[in-house]
């Protein structure tokens, strides 16, 4: 960033999107705040809990197709962006391009022929390259851990990263660079400043950019919570190299092992605000699909269970909406590492024309 004045700029709330975004504005030249309401060491809320998948394959037959662009174009911007962090950390960042292989069971087997049926149709002629399917040879020779399934999909476009190693790696790039970290402190956003909430003490800036989530609600009136439930295992039977997801009529598992022998385990959201426990059928459900991957996992050890709420607004679309002294960036939805780093790109745009006379990289 080049300016005669460096740009004072608070950013609003400590999840993945806040930190992109304080780095990437912190590396611009911008004197950045980054202001959380929870632990920054460990945040709340989806990032945390998020399995960490780059999937935009996967997404696509129920998404809108500007997910699956954002997806490709956060799949280049990842590569890119870690090899920063790795060469200003000098610690590799635990980040697999190994696609992901999408499997149900024979009595199954029409969720998996109408996946590959609804992504054909989109795909249009790059279909034979983005779907190849698998025999039951195929799928040991990529999983061995799934030697039971004979008929799955590859997908090899996708991506996953271990979000929490990353989250502390971006955390600790930021203390490097400068940035003021402020955690166990929410803040209400008003252009041009943020109101403490203990203590009622104002703060002005230049610019704020609210990335808090489902804490803007105040603001963003069209946000609502998408219920999300994960579980965390531990097992050193079971290891898999990709990301798994596991086609069934009533939910749609996913499985992503991590490189500490914990796997997580999660299905598709739940339309409610509830952030009760994890219920009972959940837990079931999550337990006997991961047990159908692979019966090793009946040994496993729960090591967490996590319920958190994902900001989506109607049509499920992240947005950035700007203003004078005020940028929003929210509605991830389910797609935070997935679509993350493009929404900070238009951020990083809409930076660049409020403020006119500075240049952000």
């Amino acid at each position: 960033m080049t300016s005669a004045k460096r740009l004072r700029i608070a950013v609003a709330g400590g999840g993945l999107l806040g930190r992109l975004a304080a780095w990437r504005l912190a590396l611009g030249g911008a004197d950045v705040s980054l202001f959380e309401a929870g632990e920054l060491q460990r945040p709340a809320g989806a990032c945390w809990a998020a399995a960490g998948m780059i999937s935009p394959l996967s997404e696509l037959v129920h998404s809108p197709m500007e997910i699956y662009h954002m997806g490709l174009q956060s799949l280049a911007l990842w590569s890119g962006w870690i090899a920063e962090l790795e060469q200003t950390t000098g610690t590799a960042v635990r980040y697999r391009r190994n696609g992901s292989i999408v499997v149900a069971h024979q009595r199954d087997s029409s969720q998996l022929d109408q996946f590959r049926q609804d992504l054909a149709a989109v795909l249009g002629d790059t279909a034979a390259a983005e779907l190849q399917p698998l025999d039951a040879e195929q799928i040991c020779g990529l999983e061995p851990d799934l030697q039971h399934f004979t008929r799955g999909i590859f997908l090899p476009n996708e991506a996953d990263i271990d979000n929490r190693h990353l989250l502390q790696l971006v955390l600790a790039e930021l203390q490097r660079l400068g940035v003021h970290l402020e955690d166990k402190t929410p803040v209400e956003c008003e252009p041009g400043a943020v109101l403490l909430r203990q203590g009622r003490e104002r703060r002005g800036f230049d610019l704020v950019v609210d990335c808090r989530g489902m804490g803007a609600r105040e603001l963003a009136r069209d946000l609502r919570g998408v219920r999300g439930e994960v579980l965390v295992v531990d097992t050193r039977e079971v290891c898999f190299g990709r990301p798994v997801r596991l086609m069934h009529p009533r939910y749609k598992l996913y499985a992503v092992s991590k490189p500490d022998g914990t796997t997580v385990i999660g299905a598709t959201e739940i339309e409610s605000e509830d952030l009760s426990p994890i219920s009972l059928r959940s837990s079931m459900e999550l337990c006997s699909a991961l047990y159908a991957l692979n019966p090793a996992f009946a040994e496993a050890r729960i090591l967490e269970s996590n319920v958190n709420l994902r900001p989506a607004v109607p049509d499920n679309l992240p947005f950035v909406r700007a203003g004078e002294g005020l940028i929003q960036a929210n509605g991830l939805f389910r797609h935070g590492y997935l679509c993350g780093p493009a929404l900070v790109c238009r951020l990083l745009e809409a930076v660049r024309e409020t403020t006119e006379s500075v240049v952000v990289q």
